[in-house]
C-alpha cells in the first residue's frame, strides 16, 4: 500500500507529547477534525464505525457541485491506497487529486493548508493503517466552475513552535477544525462571507434532525458568545448542550469533540472569545 510510511517514521515519537504519528493522526481523524461526519456511512443508529471513513451516505447537492463523502481508507480500488504519500499531503493543503481534479469546496482543504508538516505525516501514517473497506461512492458532478476561498486564518503553514503558544494554538485548532466553515454564512459572490462575517452563524444545515441553523460563535455579548462562561463554551462543543440547557442539533459533531484533551480544549475556548464580535 503506496500511502502507508516505513514503520520507523510511522512510529516516530514526538519528543513533547510521547504520541506516534499514527496516534497523532488517530486523534486529529477521530477527534478535531471530524473526518467521520462526511466519510463514514451512516445507519439508523448513527455512524457506521465498521465500515469507517470508507464514504458517507449524505449528499451534498449545492448549485455548483453534487459530491458525497469520498472512501478514504486506503482500498486500493475504491479508495486512496494507490496514492503516494506525497500526493495525499499536497491533496489536504491544495484540494487537488493526484489526477489533477479539484475536490469540492465542502472538503475544507482550504483550512487545512495550515496543518503543520508532522500533522501531515501523521495523517497519512494514520489513514495508512486503517482497514482497507472496498466501498464505491458516487463520482462527484461540478455544475459550475469552482471558486477557491481563502477562509480566516487560513493560508499559511503554521510550526510546531507556534503552537506552544496558547491562543496560536486555539487559533490553529479552529481552522483545522474548520469551525468557520459551518459558523460563517454565505457571501453575495462567494460561498462563505469571510470577510465581513467570520463567526456570525446562519447557515442552514438539513438532515435527519430537521433544520439546524449554526449559532453565532463571535464574542458578541448578545448574539454570540460574550456572556457564555468557558464552562458552558465547553459543554457546547462537547455534549451540544447550549447555555440555556436546550439540546443543539448536528451536524455538529459533540462526539467527537468530546474526545479533545483539556489542552486543546482550553486553547480553543480562549481564542474563539477573541473572535471579533458580529451583530
Amino acid at each position: 500500500m503506496r500511502i502507508v510510511f516505513g514503520v520507523a517514521l510511522a512510529l516516530a515519537m514526538s519528543p513533547a507529547s510521547g504520541e506516534t504519528l499514527v496516534e497523532r493522526g488517530a486523534y486529529l481523524v477521530n477527534s478535531v477534525m471530524v473526518c467521520h461526519n462526511c466519510h463514514t456511512p451512516r445507519g439508523p443508529q448513527g455512524l457506521d464505525l465498521s465500515r469507517a471513513l470508507s464514504g458517507g451516505s449524505q449528499i451534498f447537492d449545492a448549485p455548483a457541485f453534487k459530491v458525497s463523502g469520498s472512501n478514504i481508507t486506503p482500498d486500493k480500488d475504491t479508495g486512496i491506497g494507490s496514492w503516494r504519500e506525497a500526493e495525499l499531503k499536497r491533496f489536504l493543503v491544495s484540494g487537488i487529486r493526484p489526477n489533477g481534479t479539484r475536490v469540492a469546496p465542502i472538503m475544507p482543504t482550504a483550512f487545512y493548508t495550515v496543518l503543520t508538516s508532522r500533522d501531515l505525516d501523521a495523517l497519512a501514517a494514520y489513514l495508512g493503517s486503517v482497514p482497507p473497506v472496498r466501498h464505491e461512492t458516487p463520482a462527484p458532478e461540478y455544475k459550475t466552475a469552482l471558486k477557491p476561498e481563502m477562509p480566516t486564518y487560513a493560508g499559511q503553514q503554521a510550526t510546531d513552535a507556534e503552537l506552544t503558544d496558547k491562543l496560536a494554538r486555539g487559533r490553529y485548532l479552529l481552522t483545522i477544525a474548520h469551525c468557520l466553515e459551518c459558523h460563517t454564512p454565505e457571501g453575495p459572490s462567494a460561498v462563505h462571507d469571510f470577510a465581513s462575517a467570520s463567526g456570525k452563524g446562519g447557515r442552514t444545515f438539513r438532515g435527519p434532525w430537521g433544520d439546524s441553523v449554526s449559532p453565532n460563535i463571535t464574542a458578541d455579548p448578545t448574539a454570540g458568545l460574550g456572556h457564555w462562561s468557558d464552562d458552558e463554551i465547553k459543554r457546547a462543543i462537547t455534549q451540544g448542550i447550549a447555555r440555556d440547557g436546550h439540546k443543539l442539533k448536528p451536524p455538529m459533531a459533540y462526539a467527537a469533540y468530546a474526545s479533545m484533551t483539556a489542552q486543546d480544549l482550553d486553547a480553543l475556548v480562549a481564542f474563539v472569545r477573541t473572535l471579533p464580535p458580529k451583530k
